[in-house]
């Protein structure tokens, strides 16, 4: 067996040019030793919305007429006033670029006096400029980008309101998460590199997914590619924001909308099972008996799994009380407590015994 110098003679010989060049003047891999990468002092990420949108590109997925374009301009707005997105999340002043390729001017503008309808308190939106045409994405797409850039005191936001509307076609020698993938590659090396953010407005298919990142709308190039991804969503719970990324902490979050503005509620769980704890007492302080799980699932629409979840929660916080075996009621019906379906003392929940 050759030893280790034998080879790295070989290795050189083998890869030395026609004119005897070393390896070092030949192509190969850039490298820095992991020492040098730790005592490197990074700039700290940068957040548009903080915990929701960080620098580099960002996907916003949702179904049509949900809400995305307005979720959108609430970002934008807070963005160039320096003020807060849905009603809560401060945000740092900067300059905004919103390409709009759906609505025009004419509804661009009924949108913000939608949003501020009295001109004399009307914030200074003079950071936030609109384009409603733009070309494909590419490379004149991003010189359009640049020249945005050197005309502004401090770029931070870029939205694409939508992305169908610029996404060049794919090449028939690739499948579609190589098009897909390709197609944004560009933009998200061009956010990285100066540091903003770009949100990019898509659609989610019909049907949904068990993994919110497989709703959107083609092929998995497109979450691949992005540096965030986020989700609006509505089921029969409410209206979420799902959020996902390299920088991101996994989040979901519940939403409200009215006349235009997006506010925020609280942790998605946490709402829901607030949600879940309103239906339940409403049913039971209505009924004429003690109530079983399956009448409560019948008028909650709840999963017989959480339904009995919630229920020992509520028993043990003395929210509801279990009148006999299978059996609640309300802690404020207790009325309904039948002494003889009670267990052998032959005393209720009242006096402080146990129950079946």
């Amino acid at each position: 067996m050759p030893d280790r110098e034998t080879e790295l003679a070989e290795i050189r010989a083998r890869h030395a040019g026609a004119d005897g060049a070393s390896p070092e003047h030949q192509r190969g891999f850039a490298t820095t030793c992991t020492n040098t990468i730790l005592e490197t002092t990074f700039d700290p990420l940068r957040w548009t919305v903080p915990g929701y949108l960080p620098e580099g590109l960002s996907i916003l997925a949702g179904r049509q007429k949900l809400g995305k374009t307005w979720l959108a301009i609430d970002f934008a707005i807070a963005v160039a006033i320096g003020g807060v997105a849905m009603g809560s999340v401060e945000c740092e002043q900067g300059d905004v670029l919103y390409i709009d390729l759906e609505n025009g001017q004419r509804r661009i503008q009924r949108r913000i006096t939608t949003l501020f309808p009295y001109e004399q308190v009307r914030p200074d939106l003079g950071r936030l400029r609109w384009a409603t045409a733009s070309p494909q994405l590419g490379e004149e797409f991003l010189h359009a980008l640049d020249l945005w850039r050197g005309l502004v005191a401090k770029p931070v936001l870029v939205v694409v309101d939508v992305l169908q509307r610029i996404k060049p076609a794919g090449s028939a020698a690739r499948n579609s998460y190589e098009n897909d993938y390709a197609a944004l590659s560009d933009l998200q090396q061009w956010a990285t590199t100066h540091g903003s953010s770009v949100l990019v407005l898509h659609h989610t298919r019909k049907g949904g997914a068990d993994d919110p990142l497989e709703a959107l709308s083609g092929s998995n190039g497109l979450s691949a590619c992005a540096d965030t991804t986020l989700v609006l969503d509505r089921t029969s719970a409410g209206i979420t924001l799902y959020v996902r990324g390299r920088d991101v902490d996994e989040k979901e979050t519940a939403l409200s909308f009215d006349v235009g503005r997006w506010s925020i509620l609280g942790e998605a769980a946490t709402v829901r099972r607030s949600d879940e704890r309103t239906a339940i007492l409403a049913a039971l302080v209505n009924a004429t008996e003690p109530t079983s799980p399956r009448d409560l699932m019948a008028e909650t629409g709840m999963a017989r799994n959480n339904l009995d979840q919630l229920l020992l929660k509520m028993v043990r916080g003395g929210e509801v009380l279990k009148a006999q075996r299978g059996r609640y009621i309300h802690s404020e019906r207790r009325d309904l407590l039948n002494p003889d379906k009670n267990d052998k003392t032959g005393k209720n929940q009242t006096g402080g015994q146990r129950l079946n």
